[in-house]
């Protein structure tokens, strides 16, 4: 197989190739690690790539609008781009000033650290803090008497899943294999996936290159998946849904780091929602959805977030609070006010058209305002000090908003 419609083998295709035909298909958590974190050759390590901003495949919240960036420093007060603008805010805020000893950044890219260390060089300078790159976050040192806070933003999209299939055997695993491949003798996915009308769209991905098919029978993996979670115990034969091991052990991570003597808070901010999903990865090339096997390794490649299977993995650890859309986390921590303040400020028109669309796309209820939920946790300790574990603005007085409406 040296080419066809979608152009030449990509490196990460001929590694692809080279596994299937040593162990046979590979799964979706391999596809994802080989297309956004092969060391060489992965979307996020080549330094060619404009990964975000108008250049690049994707634009994000923080570089939308510096209001983002402001909003979430002065949340993590009360209990890259977005970490300058945070920084920002706590030089100018008394109760920060002067105590923050270090900056803690989880990024594999060596591209992408050079990136953050010159956006935040300064910053640092400025604040005598370190700044430290880690590959994950149980590598960040655990300080028991240092108040920890922590954003993941747009982090968990990023991380593999496994897709696997409730068959009458149990829990089969979903698989990525050469369509034109007669050796493979697997099954196709079943068609009849997720026929609950509150599921997403189906899983019907085939290339001319690549298909999708389906473990002939339950693999190790597969069935611990399934059991991650006892939301799929109850679910029927046909239903096919994404699941991350990588996303628990992250959430778990984050829960140990804040869970300490010092106490802490942390903001989960990401496109997905409060269940599994079935079928929503995507690829995007410049600013396009394209096939998700288009060009492995050229494309970056994002699945929903299931914020209940975050929750679940650190349920045991810290309280969670959540997730809600975006839109109602900036707007309650008054997006509209911080926009009106730099409107008056602004020095040209152009720059009050690019705060007032910046302003809107953030919050709009049709785009990024709802698509983006928000998750917040806050450590134990801090509850236990007298703070109501329910009282954790804005998710508690929105979260109550909502029953009220409902009743």
């Amino acid at each position: 197989m040296s080419g066809d419609s979608f152009g030449a083998l990509t490196d990460v295709e001929k590694i692809m190739l080279d596994s299937v035909k040593a162990t046979g298909p590979i799964s979706f958590s391999t596809f994802m690690q080989l297309s956004l974190g092969h060391p060489t050759h992965g979307y996020y390590m080549k330094p060619e790539h404009a990964v975000f901003g108008t250049q690049g495949d994707f634009i994000t919240s923080p570089e939308i609008s510096q209001i983002f960036g402001e909003l979430v420093a002065l949340w993590m007060i009360k209990q890259g781009t977005l970490m300058d603008d945070i920084l920002r805010v706590l030089k100018q805020l008394p109760a920060a000033r002067g105590k923050l000893k270090s900056i803690h950044l989880v990024e594999s890219s060596a591209t992408m650290r050079a990136l953050q260390e010159s956006k935040l060089r300064k910053a640092s300078q400025e604040g005598n803090f370190e700044i430290n790159w880690h590959d994950a976050i149980e590598e960040i040192e655990h300080e028991e008497d240092v108040f920890t806070m922590l954003v993941a933003h747009e982090f968990f999209d990023a991380l593999p899943v496994n897709v696997i299939e409730r068959t009458q055997q149990g829990w089969n695993e979903v698989l990525i294999a050469p369509s034109s491949d007669p050796s493979i003798r697997y099954t196709m996915p079943s068609s009849e996936s997720d026929q609950n009308s509150d599921s997403p769209p189906q899983l019907h991905h085939t290339s001319s290159r690549w298909t999708c098919v389906l473990s002939p029978t339950p693999t190790a993996s597969s069935t611990l998946l399934g059991l991650t979670s006892p939301r799929f115990f109850s679910l029927p034969v046909g239903t096919r849904i994404e699941v991350s091991r990588a996303s628990m052990n992250q959430a778990r991570g984050i829960g140990k780091l804040i869970n300490t003597k010092g106490g802490g808070c942390a903001l989960v901010i990401d496109y997905g929602a409060d269940k599994v999903f079935s079928d929503s990865m995507r690829a995007f090339k410049q600013h396009k959805i394209v096939d998700i096997f288009c060009s492995p390794g050229e494309c970056d490649v994002t699945t929903n977030v299931d914020f209940a299977l975050l929750k679940e993995s650190m349920a045991d650890l810290v309280p969670t609070y959540g997730p809600i859309s975006q839109r109602h986390f900036l707007t309650s921590m008054g997006i509209e006010i911080r926009a009106a303040a730099l409107l008056r400020s602004a020095s040209s028109l152009e720059r009050k058209k690019a705060i007032e669309d910046g302003t809107g796309r953030l919050i709009d209820p049709l785009g990024m305002g709802e698509q983006y939920k928000v998750l917040g946790a806050v450590a134990k300790n801090r509850a236990e000090e007298g703070q109501d574990v329910g009282e954790v603005w804005p998710f508690t007085v929105i979260q109550d908003n909502a029953k009220q409406s409902y009743c």
